[in-house]
């Protein structure tokens, strides 16, 4: 019996495992702290086991996720690198959390009670305080939290190892984040625990503290600086990848794509890619001087991104065929152009690479 013959993909991304240990080494070697690799979206859309697989020999302090859901993935992976729940946790998921000795963070006394309720009878588990510094989303009060610490050490059945806080624009606003790191220094000016925490990849790269000992890389990890200066120091670790499906010229005055919006004003050499905003590529990118790359070669977009397919302009590219593999962003054309062409932001754009689309581990 002949073998089944599977075709190739027809978008895939490439998955650079090197590049990923250059990112957390420059992040450890930066910093100088101890590296929670945060895992959540599916590792940024690279592949969430594959990623923690990736990183489990690292003696990292802790793998971030935001969900039971992704805590579950990574248990099923195998690996031995704790992990963290960065987020707060619904009533009826503390149970399992407790169980597999998931790391919880805490944003209210009722949650810590809860906890050590459901976890009497069982080893302490370990939580950490969410101090809310100014991104409203969780966490205590600075005013309250002497007070919370106090109550959370009380409580048999719970072991208090840290306290985090989160910076919400660390890109964008330095006065804002150097008022977070001054609050968050003072209020657990202190405190002796295992570990203090506060900054993202934008607070890791470009601010000092003199209190914290653990980061939390995210996008940096993946090869994007959300910060330009320091995009040279880090190396993209998805590039995602297309194949032409066919070449024609097509006459001056023939439309292209959805709506008409691209008429051609002369004779030009179209190449249809096999990609879309299906596979996660941006349809906000049509119209927008976005541009993939062809045999070393950057080709405009024309016209609408739709869902399987885009058309670029090949005319400078007499050589194109079909078969011819694109790169639709990587280290050519940073997914930080394609986000910022399409009004969107990185981590909008690697999370929403879809499941149909090949991820190739190299």
């Amino acid at each position: 019996m002949n073998k089944e013959t599977i075709s190739p993909p027809r978008t895939w991304a490439e998955i650079n495992l090197s590049a990923l240990q250059h990112n957390l080494d420059f992040a450890r070697q930066h910093s100088g702290q101890h590296v929670m690799a945060v895992l959540k979206a599916g590792g940024y859309g690279h592949g969430i086991q594959q990623i923690a697989q990736a990183l489990d020999a690292e003696h990292l302090a802790y793998f971030g996720v935001a969900s039971v859901i992704e805590a579950r993935k990574l248990k099923e992976s195998g690996i031995i690198t704790p992990i963290y729940l960065l987020g707060p946790t619904f009533p009826a998921e503390r149970q399992e959390i407790i169980e597999q000795r998931w790391v919880a963070s805490v944003s209210t006394i009722e949650e810590a009670q809860h906890f050590n309720s459901l976890n009497a009878g069982h080893p302490p588990l370990e939580v950490h305080i969410t101090l809310d510094t100014g991104m409203g989303r969780g966490g205590f009060l600075a005013g309250s939290l002497s007070s919370a610490i106090e109550k959370i050490k009380q409580l048999p059945n719970l072991t208090l190892v840290g306290i985090g806080s989160h910076l919400p624009s660390a890109d964008e606003d330095r006065e804002f984040t150097l008022q977070q790191f001054s609050q968050f220094e003072s209020s657990v000016l202190g405190c002796d625990l295992k570990y203090l925490h506060l900054s993202n990849s934008a607070g890791l790269l470009d601010y000092e503290s003199s209190v914290t000992n653990l980061v939390r890389p995210g996008l940096m990890l993946y090869g994007i600086s959300p910060l330009p200066k320091y995009q040279d120091k880090l190396q993209p670790v998805m590039t995602l990848k297309s194949r032409v499906s066919l070449v024609r010229t097509l006459p001056a005055g023939h439309g292209i794509s959805y709506g008409r919006d691209t008429i051609l004003k002369r004779d030009t050499r179209v190449a249809t890619i096999g990609a879309g905003y299906g596979d996660g590529y941006p349809r906000a990118l049509s119209g927008k001087g976005a541009e993939v790359v062809i045999r070393g070669m950057r080709c405009p977009l024309l016209g609408r991104v739709t869902m399987d397919q885009i058309m670029v302009d090949v005319s400078a590219l007499p050589e194109c065929e079909s078969g011819d593999e694109v790169e639709l962003f990587g280290s050519t054309i940073l997914v930080s152009e394609i986000s910022h062409r399409a009004g969107l932001i990185p981590w909008e754009v690697l999370t929403g690479i879809t499941p149909r689309v090949t991820r190739i581990y190299q």
